[in-house]
């Protein structure tokens, strides 16, 4: 038996296996701009893995659109995304759709605060 050594895992952040509805603006091959309802299947903070029907070039760039619903502008919650700017990775083919890789322009966390509360005292101060 041949043993073989774990490899290094080589995301920043973690993904969460969330079923997202999402809207994918884009440019096809054609360079012809469409929008599609597709649905993301995993999310970090630094990109995604959405489900589209039609293939994206490598290195397009994607605008992710998350529906929700409208909210008053004197609502008193916090601000939330919901476009994302994101270029195109890796797109795995599959029977009637395609699996695309998303890498986030801007991650969704500010690094800042990540060094930040890495640094925190995990024990009480009491």
């Amino acid at each position: 038996m041949i043993s073989r050594k774990p490899e290094t895992e080589r995301r920043k952040w973690p993904r969460l296996p969330l079923a997202i509805p999402v809207f994918v603006r884009s440019r096809d091959e054609k360079g012809k701009e469409f929008l599609e309802f597709a649905t993301a299947l995993n999310i970090s903070a630094g990109g995604a893995l959405v489900a589209v029907r039609r293939s994206l070039p490598p290195a397009a760039q994607v605008l992710l659109e998350i529906p929700s619903a409208p909210l008053s502008a004197t609502t008193a919650l916090p601000k939330a995304s919901r476009t994302l700017r994101a270029k195109t990775l890796r797109v795995t083919h599959a029977e009637g759709y395609h699996l695309v890789g998303l890498k986030f322009s801007r991650p969704l966390l500010n690094h800042l605060s990540e060094t930040q509360s890495a640094r925190r005292k995990v024990a009480s101060s009491v």
